[in-house]
């Protein structure tokens, strides 16, 4: 398991969907997408947010563990 290259490819990937939801904002602009960016969008972000500190307190813990154990 690397959790260390798992969350840099997490980290690249929202990236890569905020910059091409920049791009489609500048052709879709209206209330639709506003309610699309704040229903999904908004809540994905804060899902890989969430999901990038969960990985990094278990890189931490098992390292932790893995120093314990030697």
């Amino acid at each position: 398991m690397n959790i260390h290259g798992s969350r840099a490819r997490l980290l690249a990937l929202t990236k890569e969907l905020q910059g091409r939801w920049e791009s489609t904002r500048d052709s879709w602009n209206d209330a639709k997408s506003l309610e699309f960016e704040q229903q999904y969008l908004s809540e994905l972000l804060a899902g890989v947010n969430r999901a990038v500190s969960d990985l990094e307190n278990l890189d931490r813990l098992l390292h932790q563990i893995h120093a314990d154990c030697d």
